[in-house]
Formats: structure tokens, C-alpha cells, sequence
């Protein structure tokens, strides 16, 4: 999604280092965490690629999140795919739009062993990881969330993935949008209580 790329792009532009939030104390990861929310915040207020309808913004505030938490960036193990053709992922108004599966990435979360399959998109700088999990129709949006990754080294056998940074398709703030549905191999049998919240109570 285009948009969706504006809009994180100028968030990880504007995050910086220099900010501090009290309530989480004197270190740079949670004032990194908050200065990129209250940026996409700003975006989605009045920026020009917002996904929310013009009758939605003069009440919007802020999106909701989970309090940052270090347990939730987690290292896990990488094992890149040999270089497939494009699958077809499904989209929510029933079209199919080409993802390369790239790799995948197996850790324990809470307690729980998880993989995930890594997908890039021909035009994508980074890697897409659609997932559900069991938060999802309580506490987060029950179509699932996303997570963008940096794309591993030739060569490494670890990567980085930081469920603080996990947000919602522009499909949980309104309907026009086509997003892509998370396959049925990225389900996460653990609740993700990290990034984005739902939108809607």
C-alpha cells in the first residue's frame, strides 16, 4: 500500500532521540517509540495520505497503544527462502496482490514457540509480516496487524522483530481501503499486547 508507506516513511524520519517521555524514564528506545507515535498521530490528523475520512478527523485525537515493553523486540532465528515466484495474497475486497515469501523467523513469545513467514513486495525497501494472533477481536483489530522489518544480510541468521512497532491495516479505520489479509501460516498462537490497539471501542 502507497499510502501506508508515506505515512510510516515520515515517521521513521521524524524519530529521534531527543525527546523523553517521564513516564517510561531516561532511555532513548521508549523516547524513540513515543516521539514516532505522537508523529504518526500528527499524519493521521492532517496529513495529506491520512486514511481516515474527512468526517473522522476533526474528532480524531489519538490511536490507541500498548505502554512499550522491551520483551516484545525480539531476536529471533532467520532462515531465508529460496527465491519463489510471487504468491497471491489475499486482500479484503477478494483481489490478490504478488508478495514474495523471503524468510522466516522463529522465537518464543511468552513463553510459546512462533514462526512467521517474511514477505517483500517488489517495490518494498523492507520486509512485510501480516500475522494474527490472540489479541486480535479483543484488544487489537480482529483482521490482524502489521509489521515491517529490515531485510536480513546475505548471510545472517537472526533478525529483529519489534512488536512495539505493530500497526493496523488502513482497513481498521475505513472500509474504502483494500488491505492485505494475514495468511493462515502467520497465526500467532500468543496474545501480542504491543503496538497498535484497535481503533474503534
Amino acid at each position: 500500500m502507497k499510502t501506508k508507506l508515506l505515512i510510516i516513511g515520515g515517521v521513521v524520519a521524524v524519530a529521534a532521540f531527543s525527546v523523553w517521555d517521564i513516564s517510561q524514564g531516561p532511555d532513548p528506545y521508549f523516547a524513540q517509540v513515543q516521539v514516532a507515535r505522537k508523529a504518526k498521530n500528527r499524519a493521521f490528523r492532517g496529513g495529506n495520505e491520512s486514511p481516515l475520512t474527512e468526517a473522522q478527523r476533526p474528532q480524531f485525537d489519538s490511536l490507541k497503544y500498548f505502554a512499550p515493553d522491551k520483551k516484545y523486540v525480539v531476536t529471533a532465528q532467520y532462515a531465508p527462502l529460496a527465491r519463489l515466484a510471487p504468491v497471491a495474497m489475499q486482500m479484503t475486497d477478494r483481489r490478490t496482490e504478488a508478495y514474495t515469501p523471503w524468510g522466516r523467523a522463529t522465537f518464543e513469545l511468552n513463553g510459546q514457540r512462533q514462526q512467521l513467514t517474511l514477505f517483500r513486495k517488489t517495490t518494498d525497501s523492507t520486509l512485510f509480516v501480516p500475522f494474527t494472533d490472540a489479541s486480535n477481536g479483543r484488544e487489537t483489530y480482529g483482521g490482524g496487524r502489521y509489521l515491517d522489518a529490515p531485510i536480513p544480510a546475505e548471510g545472517a541468521t537472526s533478525i529483529v522483530l519489534d512488536f512495539n512497532q505493530v500497526y493496523n491495516p488502513y482497513c481498521a479505520y475505513n472500509n474504502s481501503y483494500s488491505c492485505p489479509v494475514p495468511p493462515a501460516e502467520n497465526h500467532l498462537t500468543a496474545p501480542v499486547p504491543a503496538g497498535e490497539k484497535s481503533f474503534h471501542d
